[in-house]
């Protein structure tokens, strides 16, 4: 961990953040940071945290300490919290995707996810809350879920399988916080994000990914995780589309069921053949930033570069193509 920049901000208290190096995490601790905030930042990498401490010392804030970090790890976020001094709020941000058919999944691809995505937040979720317990029944907690802890599309099995898990956690915890006014948490679902978590992500199709339409900006996912810090909610879906997806999940399930497979081939994937690829799930890789560079001011931009398809792949992935044309 590294010192705080001043001894009598951290004495302020602070806000915790995992992954706090990339993307809403990294968008929200700039956020913080603007507004002055003492922070604690954890993630995988110790350079990507080392500029984003850097970045939000910059933005304003007083103190940032990093922590190299895998939440997945439980003993190691226990130090962190014991290590960080008084915190007085905790984003929960840090999660992997992994893409493939579930029958083409590869099973430590499905443990990997889950113990990120699902028992990792859980690690930071229990321990926020004894920390806020220990120190007299304040605190708050933002969990960042999505829309897809709502819906299911193809091809992501292991992460709407954690968000939902996630989402029945988070809810739970509410019910069971409720008889302590002092200790708030909210669960904040986004749609489609512009941040580098598609890129990143593991896959074993042959064909890019990307955010479908519209996608919303990771300082809006930001600025609302911020609100529920002021404001609690028990639920804040962020961007136009979700809740219409859900709306429409929900009351016409057949309807969806049968549209949603060709919908996600259109919108969600590119035309640009892809290796299969563990992407960040067993370690940090380069390129950790706020945006993901998929939408410019104005019009959408496909980021995926062109690459090699190797022989084995070719196939599967003109067939992907062609049932994907218009």
């Amino acid at each position: 961990m590294t010192a705080p920049t001043t001894p009598d901000a951290a004495a302020q208290g602070c806000v915790l953040v995992t992954g706090g190096s990339s993307g809403i995490g990294l968008a929200t601790a700039l956020a913080l940071a603007a507004r002055g905030t003492p922070l604690v930042l954890l993630a995988r990498s110790a350079p990507a945290l080392a500029e984003a401490a850097r970045r939000c010392r910059a933005a304003g804030s007083p103190s940032v300490e990093t922590v190299v970090c895998d939440v997945s790890d439980g003993p190691a976020v226990e130090r962190a919290f014991a290590e960080a001094g008084r915190v007085d709020a905790v984003v929960q941000a840090a999660g992997v995707i992994a893409y493939a058919e579930f029958r083409d999944l590869p099973a430590e691809h499905l443990d990997r996810v889950l113990e990120v995505t699902l028992l990792g937040a859980a690690n930071v979720m229990r321990s926020a809350l004894q920390h806020f317990h220990a120190r007299g029944g304040r605190g708050d907690l933002v969990v960042i879920g999505s829309l897809l802890g709502r819906v299911v599309t193809p091809y992501m099995s292991s992460y709407i399988t954690a968000k939902w898990a996630l989402h029945g956690l988070v809810r739970t915890v509410q019910v069971e916080q409720r008889r302590h006014r002092g200790i708030r948490v909210s669960l904040v679902a986004p749609g489609p994000v512009d941040t580098p978590i598609y890129e990143h992500a593991a896959s074993r199709l042959s064909l890019g990914r990307r955010p479908p339409l519209p996608v919303d900006s990771p300082e809006s996912v930001a600025q609302t995780v911020l609100s529920c810090l002021d404001h609690p909610r028990r639920l804040r879906m962020v961007g136009t589309l979700g809740p219409l997806v859900a709306l429409g999940f929900t009351v016409v399930p057949g309807v969806f069921d049968a549209i949603v497979t060709r919908v996600f081939h259109a919108v969600a994937m590119t035309r640009t053949p892809a290796e299969h690829s563990e992407g960040n799930l067993f370690a940090p890789v380069r390129g950790e930033q706020v945006h993901g560079g998929w939408v410019r001011p104005g019009r959408p931009l496909d980021r995926v570069r062109t690459r090699r398809v190797p022989p084995r792949h070719g196939d599967a992935a003109r067939r992907l193509e062609d049932e994907c044309a218009p």
